[in-house]
Order: C-alpha cells, then structure tokens, then sequence
C-alpha cells in the first residue's frame, strides 16, 4: 500500500471533506497527538461548516518531532474519535486536511520559513501546547538565537517580527495544562520585551494582541498501539497512515476573551462545542469538580470493592449511582454556572467513564490521591457544608474510602509506594507524596477511631483540622468500619 497523500487519498475514493489549497491562517507550536486531535480537528470541521478556509503551519516545539513524517502525507492524517454518547457506541473516522505543512524551526532552512509565515497577510492565530513547563521565563534567551529554547521567547521573537514588518496583531491561544496560561504567556513575553530593551511601540503592539487563557478537555490516546488493528485499519482505508491519531468523541474548548472573538473565530459558525467566555475560571472548576472529582471521588471505593477499569464501574448499578448521586446532589449544587449547564457536562461525565476503546484502570487514577482528593474534592465538600448545613453523605463515604483504600492490609513501605493488599487477596502499590505514604504506614496499627483522628486532624493533608467539623469524626469512622466489614459496595449502597 501507499503512504496517505493527497493523490493516494483521491485513488481510494473517500468521499469525506477535503480542502486541499487554503490560506495559512494559523501558526501552531506543537504537532503532536492532543492538538492534532483537538485544535486542528476544531479547524477541520470549520473549513466544512463555516467556509473558514484556512491551514495550518506546525511548528515543532523542541528538536526532535514529526515534520518529517506529517510532509510526507502532505500534512494529512486519519483521526477516529471513539467513544460513548448518550450509551450509544462511538467510532468516527475523519481524514484531517487543515495542515498545510510543517516545520523544524531547529533547522535554518525552516527557521526562515517560519518568519515568513510570522509576517504573512493571511496569519491571524497562534496556538500552543508546549506542555506545562512550555510557558516559562528563562533568561538565557536571546533575541538573536535562531531559535531561543523557550516557548515565550520564541513568541516573542515572531510578535516582533512581524511589528517591524506592520503587520495586524494576532490572536494567542494557549492549550497548555496550567493555570491562566494566556495571562502567564502574556507576561512572560514582557518579561522578554524588558530583558531585550524593545520599544514601548513593541509593548504596545503586544498589548493589542489578544492572549486568551483557554480550558482544553478531551482524553486523546493518541496512536493504535496495537500493530495488528492499526495493520487492519489501513488495509480498510487503503493507504497506510503513519500519523493516524485516536481520540474520545467527547470535546469542549473554553476560550477566554472578548465578547467580539466568537464572531471573529469560525467555531460559532460551524456549531462546534467551542465557546468564548469573560471568564474560563468557573469552567475549569467545572471540569475539575465534576469530570476530576468524580474519578478521585470513587476510584478508590470501587477498586476495594473489586473493580479495575473505570468503564466496568460504569456497569454496576451502586457504584454508577454512588457517583451520580455525589455529582448531582453534592457537587453541581455548589458551583456557579447553568444548572443546566452543568448537568449537560455531568451526563456527558458518565458517557465518557464508559468509552467502550479506553481501559482507563482506577490504579493509575489512584496516584497522588491525597493532594487530589484535597484539590478537587474538598471545595465541594466545604461548600456542601456551608450550603446545606449538614454533611454530604457521599462525599464523606469517599473520604472515608481515601483512608480505607491507604490502610488496607498495610503490608509495606518500599522505595515504589506503600504497599496494601486489597480485600480480594492481591497486593497494590500506592503512589503519593512520600510524607503521606510515611504517614499511613506509622498508622497501621491504629484502630479506625485512632486512625480517622490522625487523618482529620493532619493539617499538611487538608490545611486545616477537619474534626472541627460536626459530625464529621464519626462519620467517617462508621463509613471506613461499614467499609472494612461489609465491603466498600456495600458502604457506597448505603449512601443511596
């Protein structure tokens, strides 16, 4: 079979969307698999609902990338979106045409064609997923470096090009997993402006460009690791795809920014789940205590109960109503967006702990679950409280589940974890903070009330004592008691 081109694509007869020739309208630092599936799928769809016509340059963040590969296949690729909707089984397949090219700016050759997409009429966005550390200051960075080593000041180095050439300002959109990642984008890039003495004509030309902070969400496996489904695909497809990506069906991007910007971006148009927003904050406490604190919520309960994937737990009527009952009931009563809203996100939740192509384990959800729980299920908790006036029974049933699942048959404190022995009989690691796993361990012989008391009263886990709380202490000593006894199912019943 052939390589996936432009000309192979049109001899197997797809009679999917495809635009070939279009303006390079966006210039993208990063070409791996989340933006390919995300960014560059959002693009795609525009080009075929909305006439957007636009392409999109990719730019390899650090030296080593896939340039090569993606120029090979003409910048295209096939992207299958799998998952669950509405407990309908997902598997949708789209040949993405809104890469034009792309480059190693490591490379001089590219590094030059990169500036003169930098200063082009038809460039009007940046987009970026450098990872977390991507939006960093370092000051080593020249402007004379071809190309500097971190992401703002490669940034820079094109806003300033293209305000010596007099072109329009452009709009930033950070992807990057921190947050408020425009607003530190931005002020990395004056941190650069300060450092290499640009004008304040510069800082004024920057300050109309519109760095927009963004909330991305969909789980993106990326590749078919397994050779013989991906072998079977692009016998199906009648080429061969080196760049095939894989990711859920589910997809939202918050957009922080004017009112104006929904008009000028081209997602509005094409009816895609993409919104501009005054504020991403409550978006991505949405995200956090919904999507997240339902996962660290009962994780933890349920694989004491014998679970291992997530989408199994989706299957069993308590432990699936434990978690809709939490979120419902406990946790989207205390956030401060659109009921409705929120229960469209929270329906989606459900429909994506199922995706039938993910073996998402509960032990990998496990890790660092003490700062999680603090992070994503105790607002929740503290606001039910300070709402309802009582405790909410779910939310209190999965704390008493976080000490059950870190004192379960205790068996050792090894260099990978402490290690407990589940109800069933095999033995599971836990990973966390060294201090947390230390302390669980000099527990281990506690009774439940002794242990309960050491944990509510630990101020490095919660911040504060959290037998201050009343009712709180005895609640949880029933539920991890009623866990131990009875078996962590039985405990979620009982919430219900």
């Amino acid at each position: 079979m052939e390589k996936l081109n432009y000309a192979v694509l049109e001899k197997t007869g797809y009679d999917g969307y495809i635009l070939k020739d279009a303006p390079e309208k966006v210039l993208q630092y990063g070409e791996g698999n989340f933006l390919r599936a995300f960014v560059d799928y959002w693009f795609d769809v525009a080009n075929e609902k909305a006439g957007w016509n636009g392409k999109i340059v990719l730019l390899q963040p650090i030296p080593s990338g896939l340039s090569e590969m993606i120029n090979a296949q003409e910048g295209l690729y096939t992207l299958y979106l799998r998952g669950s909707e509405k407990g309908q089984k997902v598997d949708e397949k789209r040949v993405i045409s809104s890469c034009s090219r792309a480059m190693n700016p490591y490379v001089k050759e590219d590094y030059d064609k990169m500036m003169e997409v930098a200063v082009s009429d038809d460039l009007e966005y940046i987009v970026s997923n450098t990872t977390e550390a991507g939006i960093v200051y370092d000051p080593s960075c020249k402007l004379e470096d071809c190309p500097p080593s971190s992401f703002p000041a490669k940034l820079t180095q094109v806003l300033y090009a293209r305000f010596k050439a007099g072109k329009a300002p452009l709009v930033i959109l950070s992807c990057e997993l921190i947050d408020n990642n425009g607003k530190e984008l931005r002020k990395c890039v004056g941190q650069y402006i300060e450092q290499w003495g640009l004008s304040d004509e510069f800082k004024a030309y920057c300050d109309s460009c519109i760095f927009c902070s963004t909330l991305v969400d969909r789980i993106v496996p990326g590749r078919i690791r397994d050779p013989q489904e991906k072998a079977a695909l692009d016998e199906a497809n009648g080429y061969l795809d080196d760049l095939t990506d894989v990711g859920e069906c589910f997809g939202v991007w918050i957009i922080e920014g004017p009112a104006e910007l929904e008009d000028r971006l081209p997602f509005k148009k094409a009816g895609l789940n993409v919104h501009v927003v005054p504020d991403v904050t409550p978006y991505k406490k949405r995200k956090v205590r919904i999507l997240n604190g339902a996962h660290t919520g009962f994780v933890l309960g349920a694989y004491l109960a014998g679970f291992d994937i997530v989408r199994d737990c989706m299957h069993d009527d308590t432990v699936k109503g434990f978690m809709n009952k939490m979120l419902n009931e406990e946790i989207i009563p205390t956030l401060p967006l659109d009921k409705k809203d929120l229960d469209e996100f929270a329906a989606a939740v459900e429909d994506r702990f199922n995706n039938p192509f993910v073996n998402h384990e509960l032990m990998s959800i496990s890790l660092n679950s003490t700062s999680k729980w603090k992070a994503r299920n105790m607002p929740s908790f503290l606001s039910y409280i300070e709402k309802e006036g009582k405790l909410p029974k779910c939310l209190t049933m999965s704390l008493a589940a976080y000490i059950a699942f870190y004192s379960s048959d205790i068996q050792a404190r090894t260099d990978s974890g402490l290690v407990c022995r589940r109800p069933s009989g095999n033995e599971y690691t836990i990973s966390d903070d060294a201090w947390a796993l230390d302390f669980f361990y000099d527990h281990r012989a506690d009774s439940p009330e002794d242990l309960v008391h050491a944990v509510l009263t630990n101020e490095q886990m919660w911040d504060q004592d959290l037998t201050k709380i009343d009712g709180l202490e005895k609640a949880v000593v029933d539920g991890l008691k009623m866990i131990r006894e009875k078996g962590a199912k039985a405990a979620y019943a009982s919430c219900l």
